[in-house]
Parts: structure tokens; sequence; C-alpha cells
């Protein structure tokens, strides 16, 4: 008898070439040998994703039924940190088992829910700034600066469809390490924890809701660097539909001078809709997306905006593009434009990556280079941390896990004001801590 070990599974799954030895051993019981799910339990059991029983183990003494098969299926259905492919294997495993998921899904649930009702990860982390700028007097404007931030992001689970999850950030900067005299916030520095984020996240087999103050979906890094309060649901598999909408601030968190300057008049915020396509499969994903955004700041920018100064909308079209050569190297781009603007409406990105620095593996590293162009019309808050909205030049940078959770970074940006010319440059360093 020929016997398969099945990477971690090796322990549990043993497969006799004799069809009579097969049925006393088969851990489906009534899965024929040359089944697709055995490749696939194969596959997330190398990934790490399928874990066994509580114990981390698969119990070689004794067999598997479709029924414990099922509560690791459902443990590994709960989990958000996997790929694309794997979460593809997932919901194929959870198909085949969907008879015995619906009977013990609650059961399974209601097993684990005093252990892992509320979850917690987080982050601490030291990051230093110098920012370089010159003006159109040709003198420079230099500005230092180093930040210490406490991240805090718990995950409730409310029942096996819905779980809450939050944002919660304590910072103080280091260059003035000062407050106001009572204690509340100062123009230096927050010394407060802020709740930056609360949401409620729903899932119903490939179709998620969300509700609350929630992550940007759609164009998070080029344009949307912060949060929407309001809604947004997502739905399909390879090729998925985005629909969302709410209050964006555009003062505050945006790394845009102009729309922040403009803004901060009278703290406004503008009402938001978009929708987007993404496409992902394989090595490539490529979407588009539309965000239609209106508030009476984009009247306060200027003729810079537009040259009548009435226009208090922006129509903002974006499409991207990424492409995995193999598991190092990956090819990315992402353009867009404000048609609403006259001036500095678009903007775009083109960024080469090799590899990264994975937190939970000591002496991984990573680096990239890429060019960006951000015109502060249509990059409103980018959230790259050297080029800014309203620059335009290059920028590189590498990652490297000191030790285990523990991870340094380096970036360097070096480029030109868009709107006249002059000199614009920044280095960024972190040290970040996972927790």
């Amino acid at each position: 008898m020929k016997k398969t070990l099945v990477s971690a599974l090796t322990t549990a799954l043993v497969v006799g070439a004799a069809s009579t030895t097969f049925a006393a051993t088969n851990p489906f019981s009534d899965v024929p040998a040359d089944h697709w799910a055995y490749d696939a339990v194969s596959q997330l059991a190398a990934d790490g994703v399928i874990e066994g029983y509580g114990d981390t183990t698969f119990r070689g003494n004794q067999n598997i039924t479709r029924y414990e098969m099922a509560q690791m299926i459902a443990k590994a259905m709960t989990k958000t940190d996997v790929s694309a492919s794997d979460k593809a294997l997932i919901d194929k495993l959870a198909a085949e088992f969907s008879d015995e998921l619906g009977t013990l899904g609650v059961r399974v649930s209601n097993l684990e829910r005093n252990a892992d009702k509320v979850k917690w990860n987080g982050e601490a982390r030291y990051t230093y700034t110098s920012k370089r700028t010159e003006n159109d007097n040709g003198s420079k404007d230099k500005k230092n600066d180093d930040e210490l931030l406490l991240r805090l992001e718990p995950s409730a689970e409310v029942n096996r469809n819905w779980h809450v999850n939050a944002r919660l950030d304590a910072s103080t900067d280091l260059a003035t390490d000062s407050s106001d005299a009572d204690g509340n916030h100062g123009s230096s520095q927050d010394t407060d924890v802020t709740l930056q984020r609360l949401w409620a996240d729903g899932q119903y087999g490939t179709t998620n809701i969300k509700v609350g103050k929630l992550p940007m979906q759609l164009d998070s890094n080029l344009l949307f660097d912060d949060e929407i309060s309001g809604a947004a649901i997502t739905t399909g598999k390879d090729l998925k539909v985005t629909l969302q909408a709410g209050r964006f601030d555009l003062n505050g968190d945006t790394n845009n001078s102009a729309v922040n300057k403009a803004a901060s008049e009278k703290d406004d915020t503008a009402n938001m809709q978009s929708v987007g396509l993404q496409y992902s499969k394989d090595k490539l994903s490529l979407g588009a997306g539309y965000h239609h955004l209106n508030s009476d700041t984009f009247t306060k920018m200027g003729t810079s905006y537009k040259s009548t100064q009435d226009e208090d909308s922006a129509d903002i079209w974006s499409a991207n593009l990424h492409y995995a050569f193999d598991k190092n190297v990956a090819l990315g781009g992402a353009y867009a434009e404000n048609t609403k603007a006259d001036d500095y409406k678009k903007a775009g990105t083109v960024e080469l990556d090799y590899k990264g620095a994975e937190p939970a593996n000591k002496g991984t590293w990573g680096a990239y280079a890429a060019y960006r162009y951000l015109g502060q019309n249509v990059a409103l808050d980018p959230s790259y941390d050297g080029a800014w909205a309203g620059t335009k030049g290059w920028e590189v940078g590498t990652d490297y896990t000191l030790f285990k959770n523990t991870v340094a970074s380096v970036k360097y940006f070096n480029g030109e004001n868009i709107d006249n010319g002059k000199d614009a440059e920044k280095l960024f360093g972190r040290v970040e801590f996972h927790f």
C-alpha cells in the first residue's frame, strides 16, 4: 500500500491504493480518492490556513469525518488574511460541505464564541520625517518631525455573519512634546485616544456589507487615505462590484494643504457616492472607479480649482492595473482625473515592487521604486509616505523585519511642486512593533 503524506495533514490523511483499505481510512468517508477536495485541502494545509483541531494537530490516530472537516472549513471561513486563491478554495470546499456546515455551523460558532468573541491586534510605532520645499522666491522651508503612535484594532463577533471592528489611535509629537495646559488637544500633538474607525461588517457568501465609520473601500492609496462615515457593499468573486456612500472629511488628516486650508474655514465635509469594479485572478488585477463629491470646500479653493469659483463638486474617474510576474516581483499603476476641476486635475502612479517584509518572519525584506504625479485637485488625500498632494517625482523605499513582529522601513522622495516647479524632497523612516 502506497501512502501519501499531505503537507500539514500528514498525521491525519493516509490514502491507500487498494479500494478496500481506502474505505477504512478515507477521512471523507464517501468522497472518491480522485476528488478535487484532496488537492484543495493539501494547498490550504501547506499555506497554514487549515489548522485542524483546537490543539493545532490533526489527531493522526483518528479518522477525520465530513463533520470534522466541516469544523475546520468553518474556522478557515472566519479568516480575513488569506490570499485570493486560498479564499477561492475555501469557498469551493464550503459549497461541497454545505450540508455539514449547515448542521454544525451554529454549534461550532457557539463552541468558539467564549474564546474568540473579541480579538485585539495593534501596533506601536515611531516615525521620523524630514520634509523640504522651495518657495517661489528661492527660499527653502524645512520641517523635521518625529512621532510616537499607539494603535489598537479590536474585532468582536456578533454572530456567524457579523463582526464589529474599530481602530483607536493615540499619538504624541516628540518634536514639541507639549499639550494644552488643561490637557486638551493641542496644535502640536494629540495626547488623547481617538476613535478613528467603528463599523459593523457582515459577510453573506460572496457579499460583504460595511456600515459605520469605515475605511475607504476604493482608491484609498492614490486618492483617499481616510475614513468614510456611511456604508459600502461589495459583491462578487473574481469580479467584484463595490457601492459606497457617506460623508468624507476634507479637513484634518488630509496631506493636501490646499484642500485642508479651504476646508478648515468651515470644517467642511463632502457628501460622497462611489462605484467600482475590480477583477482579480491569478497574477492579474485591474479595475475602474467613479466618485462624486459635493462640498462648499471646492468653491473656497479659488481659481486654481475652477476659474468661475462656483463649482461645489468633484467628479473623479479612476483606473488601476497590477500584475505579479512571480511571487517576488510585481508591477502596478493607477490613474485618476477630476473632470470638474480646471487645473491640477490629474493624478497617477507607477510602482515596481520586489518582495516585502513579513512581520512574522525575521529577515524578510522588500523594496520598491515608483513615480508619482499627484495633482492636488484630484489626489485629495493620498496615502504615500514619500510624495504628497501637489507634488510629482520619484519615490524609493525598503523595509526589513528586524525581529519577529518588528519592521523597519526607509523611504525617500525627490521631485518638485506641480504648481511652481520648485524642489520638493522628503525622507521618511519608521519602526513598527506589531502585536
